[in-house]
């Protein structure tokens, strides 16, 4: 009986199994889940973060209650992460090998970071940060990462990407809801 659960789950080896846990998060518990993919997702993991919103978590409390609590709780785990990200990014920008490593890679996470992303942030700051970051279902790593070598200020930097991950989150709930009522 265990067996077509087994084959459900995704394979260890991929990163799979990690947005299949919080799809499958249930409960207090499925909070801790939403924190940790959201912690991982900003500094390590592939993907995107709005995954969190299906979570399928029963807290016992209203659909906006419920939506709020994992909104607050993406955000703090997105903003703990980064500052892990901010850390390795302040460390990498010390080390001329592994600015000078990226630079020569097939794709130059530098030029792009500093054309796009880092553009908007060096005209509006650290609201130009959390603005980038509100962008649904793009990726963010390289956007955290690149505003990590280019700011210095652990307490702005965590706030900026708490207020980008949440304006992500409540951005796609405005776009998946406006999507309904068309449809």
């Amino acid at each position: 009986m265990g067996l077509p659960l087994l084959l459900d789950v995704p394979a260890l080896g991929s990163f799979e199994w990690v947005q299949h846990a919080v799809e499958t998060a249930t409960g207090w518990v499925g909070l801790v889940i939403i924190f940790v993919y959201s912690f991982l997702i900003a500094f390590a993991l592939p993907g995107v973060s709005e995954v969190v919103l299906a979570a399928p978590l029963d807290l016992g409390l209203s659909r906006p209650a419920k939506l709020a609590v994992i909104i607050v709780i993406s955000g703090l785990g997105k903003a703990a992460g980064s500052m892990l990200a901010f850390h390795i990014g302040q460390e990498a920008k010390e080390s001329g090998p592994i600015i000078s490593a990226l630079r020569r890679s097939r794709f130059d996470i530098i030029e792009w970071s500093e054309k796009n992303t880092v553009k908007l942030a060096r005209k509006w700051g650290y609201l130009g940060m959390a603005l980038a970051l509100s962008v649904p279902f793009f990726p963010d790593t390289i956007s955290i990462y690149a505003f990590a070598v280019l700011e210095e200020d652990y307490g702005k930097f965590a706030l900026a990407t708490f207020a980008g991950s949440v304006g992500r989150l409540l951005v796609t709930l405005f776009l998946v809801g406006s999507t309904v009522l068309v449809f």
